[in-house]
Protein backbone atom coordinates (compact mmCIF):
# COMPACT_ATOMS: atom_id res chain seq x y z
CA UNK A 1 0.00 0.00 0.00
CA UNK A 2 1.06 3.67 -0.91
CA UNK A 3 1.14 6.40 1.76
CA UNK A 4 0.98 9.93 0.57
CA UNK A 5 1.34 12.96 2.76
CA UNK A 6 -0.62 15.96 3.18
CA UNK A 7 1.98 17.68 0.33
CA UNK A 8 2.61 14.53 -1.63
CA UNK A 9 -1.18 14.75 -2.30
CA UNK A 10 -1.12 18.35 -2.97
CA UNK A 11 1.67 18.00 -5.39
CA UNK A 12 0.94 14.93 -7.44
CA UNK A 13 -1.34 16.32 -9.88
CA UNK A 14 -1.23 19.63 -11.72
CA UNK A 15 -3.95 22.23 -10.86
CA UNK A 16 -5.72 21.09 -14.68
CA UNK A 17 -5.59 17.86 -13.84
CA UNK A 18 -7.32 17.92 -10.76
CA UNK A 19 -9.84 20.40 -12.39
CA UNK A 20 -10.50 18.01 -15.61
CA UNK A 21 -10.97 15.26 -12.53
CA UNK A 22 -13.62 17.40 -11.01
CA UNK A 23 -15.96 17.92 -13.70
CA UNK A 24 -15.25 13.88 -15.02
CA UNK A 25 -16.90 13.19 -11.15
CA UNK A 26 -19.49 15.95 -12.15
CA UNK A 27 -20.31 13.96 -15.52
CA UNK A 28 -20.51 10.22 -14.04
CA UNK A 29 -22.85 11.66 -11.32
CA UNK A 30 -25.21 12.84 -13.61
CA UNK A 31 -24.87 9.79 -15.64
CA UNK A 32 -25.29 7.75 -12.35
CA UNK A 33 -22.14 5.56 -13.12
CA UNK A 34 -21.57 5.40 -9.33
CA UNK A 35 -22.83 3.96 -6.08
CA UNK A 36 -22.77 6.14 -3.37
CA UNK A 37 -24.65 5.27 0.00
CA UNK A 38 -25.66 8.62 2.12
CA UNK A 39 -22.35 9.88 3.50
CA UNK A 40 -22.68 9.42 7.29
CA UNK A 41 -22.94 11.82 9.98
CA UNK A 42 -21.79 11.49 13.87
CA UNK A 43 -22.78 14.46 15.76
CA UNK A 44 -21.63 14.67 19.15
CA UNK A 45 -20.69 17.14 21.37
CA UNK A 46 -20.25 19.74 18.93
CA UNK A 47 -17.44 17.17 16.86
CA UNK A 48 -18.66 15.45 13.50
CA UNK A 49 -17.40 12.30 12.14
CA UNK A 50 -18.22 12.01 8.23
CA UNK A 51 -17.60 8.51 6.59
CA UNK A 52 -17.90 8.78 2.44
CA UNK A 53 -17.80 5.37 0.87
CA UNK A 54 -18.31 5.48 -3.17
CA UNK A 55 -17.56 3.03 -6.02
CA UNK A 56 -17.25 4.54 -9.29
CA UNK A 57 -17.72 3.29 -12.90
CA UNK A 58 -16.98 -0.32 -11.16
CA UNK A 59 -14.01 0.13 -11.67
CA UNK A 60 -13.03 2.83 -8.75
CA UNK A 61 -13.90 2.66 -5.23
CA UNK A 62 -12.71 4.27 -1.68
CA UNK A 63 -13.73 5.61 1.46
CA UNK A 64 -12.99 9.06 3.10
CA UNK A 65 -13.22 9.48 6.71
CA UNK A 66 -13.25 13.45 8.24
CA UNK A 67 -13.23 14.75 11.40
CA UNK A 68 -14.91 18.44 12.09
CA UNK A 69 -13.71 19.88 15.68
CA UNK A 70 -14.92 23.73 15.76
CA UNK A 71 -13.14 24.50 18.85
CA UNK A 72 -9.59 23.70 16.99
CA UNK A 73 -9.59 27.05 15.71
CA UNK A 74 -9.00 28.78 19.33
CA UNK A 75 -6.12 25.98 19.62
CA UNK A 76 -4.83 27.28 16.18
CA UNK A 77 -5.09 23.70 14.52
CA UNK A 78 -7.51 23.31 11.84
CA UNK A 79 -11.02 22.29 12.25
CA UNK A 80 -11.26 19.60 9.67
CA UNK A 81 -8.59 16.36 9.09
CA UNK A 82 -9.32 13.02 8.30
CA UNK A 83 -7.99 10.52 5.48
CA UNK A 84 -9.05 8.74 2.48
CA UNK A 85 -8.31 5.39 1.74
CA UNK A 86 -8.46 3.73 -1.96
CA UNK A 87 -8.78 -0.33 -2.45
CA UNK A 88 -8.47 -2.22 -5.60
CA UNK A 89 -11.58 -2.82 -7.26
CA UNK A 90 -11.34 -6.93 -7.98
CA UNK A 91 -9.55 -7.95 -4.78
CA UNK A 92 -10.82 -5.09 -2.36
CA UNK A 93 -6.64 -4.92 -1.01
CA UNK A 94 -5.94 -1.22 0.18
CA UNK A 95 -4.10 0.55 -2.46
CA UNK A 96 -3.52 3.75 -0.91
CA UNK A 97 -3.92 5.92 2.48
CA UNK A 98 -3.79 9.68 1.52
CA UNK A 99 -4.47 12.61 3.62
CA UNK A 100 -7.65 13.39 3.53
CA UNK A 101 -7.77 17.07 4.46
CA UNK A 102 -5.01 17.35 1.80
CA UNK A 103 -7.81 15.78 -0.73
CA UNK A 104 -11.07 17.51 0.35
CA UNK A 105 -9.19 20.68 0.21
CA UNK A 106 -7.77 20.19 -3.49
CA UNK A 107 -10.81 18.82 -4.69
CA UNK A 108 -13.55 21.35 -3.02
CA UNK A 109 -11.32 24.12 -4.22
CA UNK A 110 -11.21 22.40 -7.73
CA UNK A 111 -15.06 22.17 -8.10
CA UNK A 112 -15.23 25.87 -6.94
CA UNK A 113 -12.99 26.84 -9.59
CA UNK A 114 -14.97 24.83 -12.30
CA UNK A 115 -18.40 26.85 -10.75
CA UNK A 116 -16.05 29.67 -11.55
CA UNK A 117 -15.00 29.01 -15.09
CA UNK A 118 -18.99 27.75 -16.10
CA UNK A 119 -20.53 30.60 -14.59
CA UNK A 120 -18.56 34.19 -14.64
CA UNK A 121 -17.14 35.99 -17.76
CA UNK A 122 -14.04 35.32 -19.10
CA UNK A 123 -12.78 39.14 -17.98
CA UNK A 124 -13.35 38.62 -14.44
CA UNK A 125 -10.56 40.14 -12.37
CA UNK A 126 -11.78 40.75 -8.63
CA UNK A 127 -12.65 37.88 -6.72
CA UNK A 128 -13.29 38.92 -2.89
CA UNK A 129 -13.57 35.93 0.54
CA UNK A 130 -15.00 35.81 3.48
CA UNK A 131 -13.57 32.55 5.82
CA UNK A 132 -9.51 33.22 5.95
CA UNK A 133 -8.82 29.56 6.31
CA UNK A 134 -7.79 26.16 5.00
CA UNK A 135 -10.78 26.17 2.45
CA UNK A 136 -10.72 29.92 1.33
CA UNK A 137 -7.11 29.43 0.37
CA UNK A 138 -7.61 26.43 -2.01
CA UNK A 139 -10.77 28.40 -3.36
CA UNK A 140 -8.78 31.39 -4.41
CA UNK A 141 -6.01 29.25 -5.71
CA UNK A 142 -8.28 27.17 -8.47
CA UNK A 143 -10.16 30.72 -8.92
CA UNK A 144 -6.69 33.04 -9.39
CA UNK A 145 -5.90 29.62 -11.93
CA UNK A 146 -9.13 29.99 -14.54
CA UNK A 147 -9.44 34.04 -14.31
CA UNK A 148 -7.08 36.33 -14.64
CA UNK A 149 -7.75 37.90 -11.13
CA UNK A 150 -6.23 41.51 -10.20
CA UNK A 151 -7.28 42.01 -7.06
CA UNK A 152 -8.49 40.18 -3.96
CA UNK A 153 -10.49 41.54 -1.05
CA UNK A 154 -10.38 39.94 2.05
CA UNK A 155 -12.85 39.80 5.33
CA UNK A 156 -12.27 38.99 8.18
CA UNK A 157 -13.02 40.51 11.92
CA UNK A 158 -9.25 39.89 12.82
CA UNK A 159 -6.58 41.96 10.64
CA UNK A 160 -4.53 39.87 12.17
CA UNK A 161 -5.91 37.16 10.80
CA UNK A 162 -6.29 38.93 7.39
CA UNK A 163 -2.54 39.55 7.47
CA UNK A 164 -1.17 36.17 8.03
CA UNK A 165 -3.99 34.46 5.16
CA UNK A 166 -2.59 36.73 2.92
CA UNK A 167 1.17 35.66 3.41
CA UNK A 168 0.00 32.68 2.89
CA UNK A 169 -1.92 33.26 -0.04
CA UNK A 170 0.56 34.77 -2.03
CA UNK A 171 3.11 31.57 -1.84
CA UNK A 172 -0.33 29.53 -4.07
CA UNK A 173 -1.58 32.23 -6.67
CA UNK A 174 0.50 34.18 -9.63
CA UNK A 175 2.16 37.23 -8.76
CA UNK A 176 1.13 41.03 -9.16
CA UNK A 177 -2.60 40.44 -7.70
CA UNK A 178 -3.35 42.94 -5.27
CA UNK A 179 -4.95 41.98 -2.30
CA UNK A 180 -7.17 44.44 0.14
CA UNK A 181 -8.20 43.64 3.79
CA UNK A 182 -11.95 45.00 3.89
CA UNK A 183 -13.87 46.36 7.06
CA UNK A 184 -16.57 44.51 6.53
CA UNK A 185 -18.52 42.26 4.12
CA UNK A 186 -20.60 45.16 2.58
CA UNK A 187 -17.50 46.98 1.40
CA UNK A 188 -15.47 43.38 0.14
CA UNK A 189 -19.51 42.83 -1.86
CA UNK A 190 -18.71 46.17 -3.43
CA UNK A 191 -15.34 45.66 -4.35
CA UNK A 192 -15.61 42.09 -5.74
CA UNK A 193 -17.62 40.97 -9.10
CA UNK A 194 -16.78 37.47 -7.69
CA UNK A 195 -17.42 36.13 -3.83
CA UNK A 196 -16.33 33.25 -2.31
CA UNK A 197 -17.79 32.14 1.10
CA UNK A 198 -15.94 29.37 2.97
CA UNK A 199 -17.49 29.83 6.71
CA UNK A 200 -19.51 27.97 9.03
CA UNK A 201 -21.54 30.38 9.87
CA UNK A 202 -25.02 29.70 11.04
CA UNK A 203 -25.90 33.31 10.47
CA UNK A 204 -25.54 34.52 6.65
CA UNK A 205 -22.80 36.28 6.15
CA UNK A 206 -23.38 38.37 3.30
CA UNK A 207 -25.22 41.85 3.81
CA UNK A 208 -29.01 41.67 3.33
CA UNK A 209 -29.10 43.81 0.26
CA UNK A 210 -30.54 43.23 -3.07
CA UNK A 211 -28.61 46.53 -4.32
CA UNK A 212 -25.02 45.04 -3.47
CA UNK A 213 -26.54 41.87 -3.95
CA UNK A 214 -27.28 41.82 -7.72
CA UNK A 215 -24.88 41.28 -10.73
CA UNK A 216 -22.69 39.43 -8.74
CA UNK A 217 -20.86 35.51 -8.67
CA UNK A 218 -21.17 33.42 -5.46
CA UNK A 219 -19.18 29.97 -4.52
CA UNK A 220 -20.81 29.04 -1.29
CA UNK A 221 -18.93 26.18 0.37
CA UNK A 222 -18.89 26.64 4.09
CA UNK A 223 -22.81 25.34 4.93
CA UNK A 224 -23.31 21.29 5.01
CA UNK A 225 -25.50 21.27 7.72
CA UNK A 226 -29.47 22.50 7.75
CA UNK A 227 -28.61 25.33 10.50
CA UNK A 228 -25.76 26.30 8.90
CA UNK A 229 -26.77 29.56 6.34
CA UNK A 230 -23.94 31.84 4.78
CA UNK A 231 -26.54 33.40 1.91
CA UNK A 232 -28.66 36.14 2.88
CA UNK A 233 -32.24 36.04 1.82
CA UNK A 234 -31.98 39.12 -0.23
CA UNK A 235 -29.87 37.06 -2.38
CA UNK A 236 -32.32 34.33 -3.61
CA UNK A 237 -34.90 37.36 -4.59
CA UNK A 238 -32.78 38.55 -7.03
CA UNK A 239 -30.43 35.38 -8.14
CA UNK A 240 -31.13 34.27 -12.23
CA UNK A 241 -29.74 30.78 -11.35
CA UNK A 242 -28.53 28.37 -8.66
CA UNK A 243 -26.40 25.57 -9.32
CA UNK A 244 -25.66 22.72 -6.57
CA UNK A 245 -22.80 20.03 -6.75
CA UNK A 246 -25.23 17.08 -5.25
CA UNK A 247 -29.16 16.29 -4.98
CA UNK A 248 -28.73 15.87 -1.30
CA UNK A 249 -27.68 19.75 -1.13
CA UNK A 250 -31.02 21.12 -1.08
CA UNK A 251 -31.62 19.46 2.10
CA UNK A 252 -28.55 19.31 4.19
CA UNK A 253 -27.27 22.59 3.53
CA UNK A 254 -29.11 25.63 5.17
CA UNK A 255 -27.82 27.50 2.37
CA UNK A 256 -30.60 25.77 0.08
CA UNK A 257 -33.21 23.97 2.65
CA UNK A 258 -34.13 27.56 3.92
CA UNK A 259 -34.87 29.56 1.07
CA UNK A 260 -36.20 26.74 -0.45
CA UNK A 261 -38.56 25.97 2.10
CA UNK A 262 -39.75 29.53 2.47
CA UNK A 263 -40.60 29.72 -1.02
CA UNK A 264 -37.88 32.27 -1.18
CA UNK A 265 -36.36 29.91 -3.84
CA UNK A 266 -37.98 28.98 -6.49
CA UNK A 267 -37.08 24.92 -7.73
CA UNK A 268 -37.07 26.17 -11.45
CA UNK A 269 -33.88 28.26 -10.76
CA UNK A 270 -32.07 25.33 -9.13
CA UNK A 271 -30.14 22.97 -11.48
CA UNK A 272 -27.22 20.79 -10.99
CA UNK A 273 -23.82 21.92 -11.89
CA UNK A 274 -22.64 19.21 -13.57
CA UNK A 275 -25.59 18.98 -15.88
CA UNK A 276 -25.23 23.11 -16.90
CA UNK A 277 -21.64 22.18 -17.48
CA UNK A 278 -22.29 19.41 -20.20
CA UNK A 279 -26.22 20.73 -21.60
CA UNK A 280 -25.95 24.86 -21.72
CA UNK A 281 -26.48 25.73 -24.89
CA UNK A 282 -25.66 29.97 -23.66
CA UNK A 283 -23.36 30.28 -21.02
CA UNK A 284 -22.96 33.58 -22.23
CA UNK A 285 -25.96 34.43 -21.18
CA UNK A 286 -25.53 33.02 -17.52
CA UNK A 287 -21.90 34.60 -17.13
CA UNK A 288 -23.77 38.04 -17.56
CA UNK A 289 -26.29 37.03 -14.69
CA UNK A 290 -26.55 36.69 -10.96
CA UNK A 291 -25.20 33.28 -10.24
CA UNK A 292 -24.85 31.33 -7.04
CA UNK A 293 -22.68 27.77 -6.95
CA UNK A 294 -23.34 25.80 -3.40
CA UNK A 295 -21.29 22.66 -2.98
CA UNK A 296 -21.56 20.30 -0.26
CA UNK A 297 -18.86 17.87 -1.60
CA UNK A 298 -19.39 14.24 -2.43
CA UNK A 299 -17.56 10.54 -2.16
CA UNK A 300 -17.32 10.62 -6.24
CA UNK A 301 -15.43 13.77 -6.32
CA UNK A 302 -12.58 12.05 -3.46
CA UNK A 303 -12.85 8.70 -5.24
CA UNK A 304 -12.03 10.25 -9.24
CA UNK A 305 -9.68 12.89 -7.98
CA UNK A 306 -7.69 10.51 -5.03
CA UNK A 307 -7.26 7.79 -7.84
CA UNK A 308 -5.63 10.46 -9.86
CA UNK A 309 -3.28 11.38 -7.27
CA UNK A 310 -2.67 8.19 -6.78
CA UNK A 311 -1.48 7.49 -10.21
CA UNK A 312 0.50 10.21 -10.32
CA UNK A 313 2.30 9.53 -7.23
CA UNK A 314 2.84 6.69 -8.45
CA UNK A 315 4.11 7.50 -11.64
CA UNK A 316 6.50 9.90 -9.92
CA UNK A 317 8.18 8.01 -7.50
CA UNK A 318 5.96 9.98 -4.38
CA UNK A 319 5.17 8.77 -0.78
CA UNK A 320 5.85 5.48 1.06
CA UNK A 321 4.98 1.75 0.23
CA UNK A 322 4.10 -0.17 2.79
CA UNK A 323 3.07 -4.03 3.34
CA UNK A 324 -0.04 -3.99 5.20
Amino acid sequence: MLILSKAEVENAASLDEILEAIEESLAIYGQGNFYMPDRIHVDYQGKTLLYMPCVVDDRLMGTKYLTMAPGNRKRGLPSLDGMMILNDFETGFPLCLMSGTALTGMRTGALGGVGVRHTTPEDLSTAGLIGTGVQGLNQLRYAAHVRKLRRICLYNASLEKMQAFAGQLEKVIPAGIEIVYCHDAAELLAKSELVITTTTSEKPVLPDDEKLLRGKHYIAIGSYKPAMRELPDALFKVVDHVFYDVDYAKEESGDLSQPLASGLLPAGRLARLGDYVRDCKDKDAVKRSTTVVKSVGMGVFDVVAGDLSYRKAKQNGLGLEVDC
